[in-house]
């Protein structure tokens, strides 16, 4: 098989990327190693409303994520945020604030954010799109890049002038090898950025009615007990079932060992921090995004303690005479580690193809 441009990676970035080219008429072919696309967006239907797992919340000055929400008839809708914030300390007592919701102001999109690559992925022609294809070797020779990939049990082989690797730069630093070998100071860099949210885990935890809303709660929720550290309202705009979700506090390795643990300190806590009636929901659930092997590395365990600085590296340019791109949300100068920054990447990389 042959292409003008290969992506390797079928996130929001990588179908952002693949739009364009499509929309200019360049050949090309996107493979992602996963059995859907999305990377990492993942929206679950529980009962009959959809929850996100993963990225949850675009705001107001991103214009490109507005812009692809009025592009598709897409709904948001604004975070739910009327109501006391709960406090609770290292000892478990609880304490309510009338302050502000610290997601006040942020958007969600009605269905989950899944609506953009459904979006993206119905204006595509499904022959250029593979998935359950992961890449495993990149070679340059005088005439392109050959790339080679599982898929089917099989290895097969895709000849382009061009790659794009919209999948997390460590994740493209352990999981390909290249030849030629890359410096070692691009393996460097590579290795060095961090992958946004790589290393958390989410707890859904969903509930017939808002028991939290009809207390005077917004769901806002901060713990120094845990297991979750952070809670919000998940559910969707109207109707239900309704919803809570916390980013874990526990590091990987511990989450690992005690799953079904956390899930049931996490019901205790939503108790102590919202009332009784949290302690039977419908469905609860434990993401752990750390445990991804084509989204976090061994290194990704420990996340940063304050939102990276990303943007393309100076090591990360011209590579392979500027045929090899990378092009995820790290790469994204001004809203890096969010959706808005996959847009951003893929813009950019965009531009450079098309020209």
């Amino acid at each position: 098989m042959k292409t003008e441009v290969l992506i390797v990676g079928g996130g929001l970035s990588g179908l952002a990327v693949v739009d364009q080219l499509n929309a200019s008429g360049i050949d090309y072919v996107l493979v992602e190693a996963a059995d859907q696309f999305g990377g990492r967006i993942l929206t679950k239907k529980i009962e009959t409303a959809s929850f996100d797992l993963g990225p949850a919340w675009y705001w107001s000055g991103q214009p490109r994520m507005a812009a692809m929400v009025k592009r598709f008839g897409l709904k948001r809708f604004e975070q739910y945020s009327e109501g006391a914030i709960v406090f609770q300390d290292q000892e478990g007592s609880v304490q309510r604030y009338n302050d502000f919701a610290s997601m006040q102001g942020s958007y969600r999109i009605e269905g989950g954010m899944r609506q953009l690559i459904y979006g993206l992925q119905n204006n595509l022609p499904s022959e250029h799109l593979y998935t359950n294809a992961q890449v495993e070797t990149l070679t340059r020779s005088s005439t392109g890049i050959t790339a080679t990939f599982k898929a089917g049990g099989s290895i097969k082989t895709i000849e382009a002038k061009k790659v794009v690797l919209s999948i997390p730069p460590r994740i493209a630093g352990e999981t390909i090898e290249f030849s030629p070998a890359l410096p070692e100071y691009v393996r460097k860099s590579l290795e060095n950025i961090p992958t946004w949210m790589a290393g958390h885990a989410k707890v859904l935890a969903v509930y017939d009615h808002p028991y939290w809303r009809e207390t005077g709660l917004s769901g806002d929720g901060m713990s120094q007990k845990g297991p979750m550290v952070e809670i919000h309202d998940a559910s969707p705009k109207e109707g239900g079932p309704y919803a809570l979700f916390g980013f874990v506090g526990f590091p990987p390795s511990l989450r690992k060992q005690h799953m079904k643990s956390i899930l049931d300190l996490a019901k205790d806590q939503l108790v102590a921090m919202f009332g009784p009636e949290m302690s039977n929901p419908l469905d609860i659930r434990l993401r752990d995004w750390a445990r991804n092997p084509l989204i976090a590395t061994q290194k990704d365990y420990v996340s940063p303690r304050s939102h990276p600085v990303y943007g393309v590296p100076r090591e990360l340019t011209g590579l392979w005479s500027g045929d090899l791109i990378i092009s995820s949300t790290e790469m994204g100068h001004q809203f890096g580690g969010f959706l808005e920054g996959a847009l951003e990447a893929a813009d950019a990389t965009a531009n450079r193809l098309i020209g």
